[in-house]
């Protein structure tokens, strides 16, 4: 595969029968071999990026003591300040590396289950984000993208049902409540020497159902594994979004289709890389196992697992030791 495809998602949930068919066919094949592809006519309004593209970039930019203040004091909580060093993705596979040279800020679900549910990781996925008092219209911006986002993923795991062959509504039931997350990121631009092995982002796969990134469209940086070992630059979009299939889908499907792995090279000198990374993932108590269309007549690979507690233990095991 020589890029990661394009998909008409307008196309896909206006056509007809057998359109949605077609369309299926192509997602179906590409999750299988790279599980990559960019979603083009996805209906996100180009002025809710721009505004939470803006708000980002005043964010990192401001100095580091302002952006601390939005730090959480629980180094395990997935919401909030990062600040550089304080992530090495690789080690979600259990592979050593240097921290990756990136900072983030994170926000957690805008509502929760309507009912609390009993479990010590609960508060992890669905507890209060922290939001940070400069730029004052952060957290609107971010608002309105993380609901479109939201409202996107929706959209995409509809294509998805289709592609496995399931009612186009499958995947509903297991995200009543999602654990979705967003992930702002600044990537600076290189200075000075890096240790072995340093990168923006450490090679890792996602975790969760997709992901649904915006990378800034000047700068390149996102590299993605391919089935033959080699690694293949991603391509620079523009309006659209790239999508990827986590680990957990991989799960669900029996590994049908492919969680990739895929890393983050560090800019080029006085170019620093902005992204912003949308996680949209199953509800807490989601039952994850084999899809019935998915077995082919073997047994499932992977026993069930609850969506919290798995995608709990995958982010705790990448946060690097301070």
């Amino acid at each position: 595969m020589a890029a990661i495809p394009p998909i008409d998602l307008g196309a896909f949930l206006e056509g007809t029968a057998q359109e949605q068919q077609d369309i299926a066919a192509d997602v179906d094949d590409i999750c299988q071999r790279i599980g990559f592809l960019i979603v083009e006519q996805h209906g996100v309004p180009r002025q809710t990026v721009d505004a939470a593209w803006s708000a980002c970039r005043e964010f990192f930019e401001l100095p580091l003591a302002e952006k601390l203040k939005a730090r959480s004091p629980d180094p395990g909580c997935p919401r909030g300040y990062f600040p550089l060093a304080t992530e090495a993705l690789a080690g979600s596979l259990g592979v050593e590396t240097p921290p990756d040279v990136k900072e983030s800020f994170g926000v957690g679900p805008l509502r929760g289950p309507a009912a609390p549910i009993e479990d010590a990781a609960f508060e992890f996925h669905y507890g209060p984000n922290i939001w940070p008092d400069k730029p004052e219209h952060l957290r609107a911006a971010l608002t309105d993208y993380f609901n479109a986002l939201a409202a996107l993923g929706s959209r995409v795991l509809r294509l998805f049902a289709a592609a496995l062959q399931l009612p186009h509504d499958y995947f509903e039931r297991f995200h009543v409540d999602p654990m979705c997350a967003l992930r702002c990121i600044s990537y600076p631009a290189a200075a000075g020497s890096l240790l072995p092995d340093q990168r923006g982002a450490g090679e890792h796969a996602d975790y969760g159902s997709i992901t649904i990134l915006k990378s800034v469209p000047q700068v390149p940086g996102l590299v993605v594994r391919l089935p033959t070992g080699e690694w293949l630059a991603a391509p620079l979009v523009d309006d659209g979004f790239i999508v990827n299939i986590g680990d957990m889908m991989a799960r669900w499907t029996n590994d049908r289709w492919v969680s990739t792995l895929h890393r983050v090279s560090n800019p080029p000198e006085s170019r620093r890389r902005q992204s912003m990374a949308f996680f949209h993932n199953a509800s807490f108590d989601a039952a994850i196992e084999c899809i019935p269309t998915c077995r082919d007549g073997q047994q499932p690979k992977y026993e069930p697992v609850r969506a919290g507690r798995y995608l709990n233990d995958r982010f705790n095991a990448a946060l690097a030791t301070e």
